[in-house]
């Protein structure tokens, strides 16, 4: 499918009245955990669409174009509360937060096992286990908080168990920079790819950050802020990879694109009747903002459509799926590795004075300070074990222990061995 190739709607037809605005929410016993899944994604996605939009108004002067863009980031917006009132009322923060990390890694491993450039496959697979990690934290957290097991709410498409850990992902700002794609020279599907994983993460560095100071406990209070400063360095990463050198209506072009693709594979792969018609309805709106965003590129930069998104066929749709054996082959290659400026090494290799050192200093202090690791301990003190659903013992011998959180893999010289990243 090409959605330049479609007849899109009038833009001022596609308002919705406050009826159409509440939807029917799922059924968090019954619905599939790649549904829950695909609404946190587009959530994420209507976010960044907007967001962009509201920076790219504040950085022009011209009210025509401020008002053409008003009128879209208004749409955008009432697609996302949609889309974010799916998730019912007695779904709770920390059910819905392994929502979040299944996403968070299940979709970086499709992106990663999909993209053909080796650099922002890198950056994937780096952060991949950083956020497989975190379902293990939190699974922990909800089973000594509320008694009910990740495993379930995951569906068993995804393991829970240590990745590398939370401990050991505080890294230096300046480690967090990446090169930029050029998205000139960049396949269809790479520069799909950094925005779609951008949003995605934004989405959860968001979420952690509103729901911090609105937890009930103290502990769940420490553990969302250090997780949700952890989603801040991804943001920064994913966002770094996005091409830097395409103008405002280029990009607003490939955000308006990125959504239409989105929508299309929401709606080829979703089982739910019901939210597969929202996905249709929604993929219909967004053609007719990817139409508009055309005529803007147009009349403001006189440009085709074609001089940004030369072939606009869609790619084969975005499936989210279990992805066991890839992330355990990413885990036994790349636990011990952390990030070095622009690129990855391997902690073994870096100097005593490296930023990477300092920062943990500085931030960690004592062991017993970092919220990530006591949950483990809490929960083995509590239950004997920690909280583990796997099919097979880690690919670390460090990690298999159910009975000691590690907090030296990733983060200490010897701990763990690491192949390197593979492409």
């Amino acid at each position: 499918m090409n959605p330049f190739d479609e007849h899109p709607e009038e833009l001022e037809k596609l308002a919705e009245s406050w009826k159409e605005m509440y939807p029917k929410p799922y059924d968090k016993h019954e619905t599939d955990p790649y549904t829950k899944t695909r609404i946190i994604l587009m959530n994420g996605t209507e976010f960044e669409a907007n967001w962009f939009s509201h920076n790219l108004q504040r950085h022009t002067a011209d009210t025509n174009l401020r008002r053409e863009l008003a009128l879209v980031r208004a749409l955008e917006k009432q697609q996302q509360i949609k889309i974010s009132l799916l998730k019912p009322d007695d779904e709770s923060a920390l059910e819905h937060t392994i929502g979040y990390e299944q996403l968070a890694v299940d979709l970086t491993a499709e992106l990663g096992a999909r993209v053909t450039d080796c650099y922002v496959k890198s950056a994937l697979d780096f952060a991949l286990l950083e956020d497989f990690d975190h379902l293990y934290r939190y699974a922990n957290k909800l089973e000594m908080e509320q008694g009910v097991l990740a495993e379930k709410l995951v569906g068993g498409y995804t393991e829970i168990m240590p990745g590398r850990p939370t401990i050991a992902h505080h890294r230096h700002p300046a480690d967090n920079v990446r090169r930029s794609t050029d998205g000139k020279k960049a396949d269809l599907f790479t520069n799909l790819t950094t925005m779609i994983i951008t949003a995605a993460e934004q989405q959860t560095m968001n979420y952690y950050m509103n729901i911090t100071n609105l937890a009930t406990d103290e502990a769940s209070r420490k553990l969302y802020r250090e997780i949700c400063l952890v989603e801040e360095e991804h943001v920064t990463q994913y966002g770094n990879l996005i091409d830097a050198n395409g103008t405002w209506l280029e990009m607003l072009l490939w955000h308006e694109y990125t959504e239409c693709y989105l929508y299309w594979s929401c709606y080829m792969t979703e089982k739910d009747k019901y939210i597969r018609s929202l996905w249709e309805k929604n993929l219909q709106i967004e053609i007719a903002h990817l139409h508009n965003a055309a005529r803007l590129l147009k009349k403001y930069e006189k440009k085709e459509w074609s001089q940004v998104i030369p072939d606009a066929t869609f790619p084969d749709p975005l499936s989210l799926h279990e992805n066991v054996d890839y992330v355990r082959r990413v885990l036994e290659n790349t636990v011990q590795y952390t990030a070095n400026k622009e690129d990855y090494a391997d902690v073994s290799t870096l100097p005593e004075d490296a930023d990477f050192f300092r920062w943990q200093k500085i931030i960690n202090g004592g062991v017993k300070d970092v919220e990530s690791h006591n949950v483990i301990v809490d929960h083995i003190a509590k239950y004997g074990t920690d909280y583990r659903a796997m099919r097979a013992p880690s690919p670390i011998p460090a990690l298999r222990s159910d009975k000691k959180d590690n907090t030296d893999v990733g983060r200490k010289a010897g701990a763990a061995n690491s192949k390197g990243f593979t492409c």
